[in-house]
C-alpha cells in the first residue's frame, strides 16, 4: 500500500523480460537485477521497457558491471529516445543491505529512482511485485541511513501487448501450455463473442434494476447512457451488408496472401530443379 509517492504503472512486456533474465541467470546466482526505463511526470512513473545488469553477489559484498549497463543505456536511447532511466529492479521478495547501495548507483543516473521488486521465485506462492522510493532517516550530523518506502503499482499495457497478453492466458488452459496464433476470423470471432458476453451482462443489469432486484447506480446509468448515445444510428439491414462486405474483404486479402505463399513456395522448389 503506497504511503506516499506517484503511481508505478508497469507494462507487461518489463515483467516478461524480467522472467526470462531470471530463468537465463548464472549457475549459483540467487537472483538478477537490471534497469528501468520509461517515462515520469507529475504524478505516475510509467515503466515501458528494462534490461538485465551482470552483478556478482555474495554475503559481504556486491560488485555490479555499471559500463555494461551505461552503455546498453546508451543503444536504447536510440531506439527509443523519451525512455529515460527512471530506477532498477531485483528479483526477490526482499530488500538486501546490498540493495542499498545498487540503489545509491541508480541515485546518481536518475532523481528519486524507483526500486522495483519481483518475487520470480515464487516463494510467496505468487509473483509479488513490489515498487519502492527511498528517503534517508536519522538524525542530522549522526549516522544517516535508508527506509525504502512501497507505492502503488498499477498494471497496464497498449493494445498491441493485450494480444499476446490473451495468448498467453490460453496456455493456461492447455495442457502442453503451448498454443498457436489464431488467424485474423478467428479473432473476429472471438471480439465478437466478447461483445456478446457483455451485452448479456449489462442486459441482465438493466432487467434487475427494472424488477428491483438491484438497487440502480446513477454512475452505473451514466456510462450506459454515454455507450448508447456513441451507437451509430443504423438500420440492421444497412449494417449486415457493411459486416458482410468488410468480411468479404478480409477473406480476399486472407485469399491473395495464401496464393501468395504457395507461389513462392512453387518458385522455390523449380529453381532448385
Amino acid at each position: 500500500m503506497s504511503v506516499y509517492g506517484p503511481v508505478v504503472k508497469i507494462h507487461p512486456v518489463v515483467l516478461a523480460s524480467i522472467a526470462d533474465s531470471y530463468e537465463r541467470r548464472n549457475e549459483g546466482a540467487s537472483r538478477v537485477i537490471g534497469t528501468l526505463l520509461g517515462t515520469i511526470d507529475k504524478h505516475t512513473v510509467e515503466v515501458t521497457n528494462c534490461f538485465s545488469v551482470p552483478h556478482n553477489e555474495s554475503e559481504d559484498e556486491v560488485a555490479v558491471d555499471m559500463e555494461f549497463a551505461k552503455n546498453m543505456y546508451e543503444l536504447h536511447k536510440k531506439v527509443s529516445p523519451s525512455e529515460v532511466i527512471i530506477g532498477w529492479y531485483a528479483t526477490g521478495y526482499d530488500i538486501t543491505e546490498h540493495s542499498v547501495l545498487i540503489h545509491e548507483y541508480y541515485s546518481r543516473e536518475a532523481q528519486n529512482p524507483v526500486h522495483l521488486t519481483v518475487d520470480a521465485a515464487l516463494q510467496s506462492g505468487k509473483m509479488n511485485i513490489r515498487a519502492y522510493v527511498s528517503a534517508q532517516m536519522g538524525v542530522p550530523g549522526k549516522t544517516v541511513g535508508v527506509m525504502f518506502t512501497p507505492l502503488t503499482v498499477k498494471y497496464i499495457y497498449y493494445d498491441t501487448e493485450r494480444i499476446g497478453i490473451d495468448l498467453l492466458q490460453r496456455t493456461r488452459a492447455s495442457p502442453s501450455r503451448t498454443n498457436g496464433l489464431t488467424s485474423d476470423l478467428e479473432q473476429v470471432g472471438a471480439a465478437a463473442a466478447r461483445v456478446q458476453d457483455m451485452l448479456g451482462t449489462v442486459l441482465a443489469y438493466i432487467e434487475d434494476v427494472l424488477s428491483g432486484k438491484v438497487m440502480a447506480d446513477n454512475s452505473v446509468g451514466r456510462f450506459l447512457m454515454d455507450l448508447v448515445n456513441k451507437v451509430p444510428k443504423i438500420s440492421a439491414e444497412d449494417f449486415e451488408t457493411m459486416l458482410n462486405s468488410n468480411i468479404n474483404d478480409l477473406l480476399m486479402v486472407t485469399y491473395l496472401a495464401n496464393l501468395t505463399q504457395a507461389q513462392i513456395a512453387l518458385n522455390e522448389k523449380l529453381v532448385v530443379l
